[in-house]
């Protein structure tokens, strides 16, 4: 009884000194309780946080889901589909354009790490604006485990943008969708996992897919080189290694998404500097650039604005309608990036890179197949024979009567 009058008592008070103070926004709600046990105190202190704390910036609370100030929450299901949808291609397309209509520009090809400078440097700005509108600004994840994530986008970025220097845009593409073959080999020779049959047929398809769309552009692209083709591979391993840390990273310190870009992007920054710095790359990169600031810093700030804007709603279509519908959507939008990369910049083509897009594809979804099992179940073999035999028998028996 004592126990809970003075637990009631507390809570009177801090009740009182709540309707005082007129707050409208709460962060936690608190219950102090003194236990008298062998004429000593003890509290115990519950904290619930609130829902803005645990949740991502992009995505504001559990009800509300507010991407770039839209509430669509407003909206039914399906116009908050085609809302996500256009927003994942708008962007994403704008990103892909700009990123190669900048080493279209004549001497810029060589400058592939000064670019990721730069990215780095709008998405450090972007996400501490972003950490500046959400209420808890701390930083949860240890600066060790940020210098490794840091050093891991540097390569992830990094390589993906110098490798344009020698590879056609849709060839990088490709590779870019094929993530799951370093990440089924390392987890094969690394942790010792097995994977099932759809797993493996997903990796089967996209291996050939990569050396049949690889042994295309090596015979009809004039500017391919094979340096390209291991630079777009290490970045592949690199991204494959980094979202694995990322997601241990932000759910075992319960860190927000622009805490991360903040961070990672800021560290990898004087990364890049550093070594631009001691290579010597980094005066006649700001010379070039200084000639053509338009064409150089104009298209990097909207190619960063653009990618930044794109993985909100990416995260946004998650959220809403899942993994499966995410993935269908992005696999749509870089196939659609490919096209447009041939209708808007002259380069070679050949139908193998058709067949062998296909191969990637089908190896995509087979990997969310595989992922979704459980959601989604095709029919097997025995089902559809057993399915075919009482349809004979069905029709069988409406003759006879």
């Amino acid at each position: 009884m004592d126990l809970t009058q003075q637990a009631t008592d507390i809570q009177n008070k801090r009740v009182e000194e709540t309707n005082k103070d007129n707050s409208e926004s709460i962060e936690c709600s608190k219950i102090t309780m003194d236990v008298k046990f062998n004429n000593s105190r003890k509290y115990i202190s519950i904290t619930v946080p609130s829902k803005t704390q645990t949740m991502s910036p992009h995505i504001k609370s559990i009800d509300d889901i507010v991407v770039l100030g839209m509430n669509l929450s407003k909206f039914n299901k399906l116009t908050q589909f085609f809302i996500c949808v256009a927003g994942v291609f708008v962007f994403y397309l704008i990103y892909g354009y700009l990123q190669e209509l900048i080493f279209s520009v004549e001497g810029f090809k060589s400058y592939g790490w000064y670019l990721t400078l730069v990215q780095f440097a709008f998405y450090s700005i972007f996400g501490l604006i972003e950490l500046q509108l959400i209420q808890d600004k701390r930083r949860r994840i240890p600066g060790k485990t940020y210098m490794i994530i840091a050093f891991l986008t540097v390569g992830t970025m990094g390589l993906s943008n110098t490798s344009l220097g020698y590879l056609n845009y849709p060839t990088q593409v490709i590779f870019k969708c094929c993530k799951l073959i370093p990440v089924m080999l390392g987890g094969v020779f690394i942790q010792g996992k097995r994977y099932n049959v759809a797993d493996v047929s997903a990796a089967i398809c996209m291996s050939l897919g990569l050396i049949w769309f690889t042994l295309a552009d090596s015979t009809i692209a004039p500017n391919f080189n094979l340096t390209g083709v291991v630079l777009i591979s290490l970045a592949l391993c690199a991204d494959a290694v980094i979202g694995n840390v990322q997601e241990k990273a932000m759910k075992l310190h319960n860190a927000s998404n622009s805490e991360m870009v903040l961070y990672s992007y800021s560290i990898g920054f004087v990364y890049i500097l550093l070594g631009l710095t001691c290579t010597s790359g980094l005066g006649p990169a700001v010379t070039f650039c200084a000639k053509n600031p338009i064409r150089t810093y104009g298209y990097a700030f909207l190619f960063s604005l653009t990618g930044y804007f794109g993985i909100s709603f990416v995260l946004a279509l998650i959220k809403i309608f899942g993994a499966l519908i995410a993935v269908t959507v992005t696999t749509g939008r870089k196939a659609m990036t490919i096209v447009l990369s041939f209708i808007f910049f002259t380069k070679p083509f050949t139908f193998q890179y058709v067949w062998s897009g296909f191969l990637v594809v089908l190896g995509i979804f087979l990997n969310v197949y595989s992922k979704n099992m459980d959601k989604v179940r095709l029919p097997s073999l025995y089902d559809l024979i057993n399915k075919s035999v009482e349809a004979r028998k069905s029709r069988t028996l409406a003759q006879t009567v």
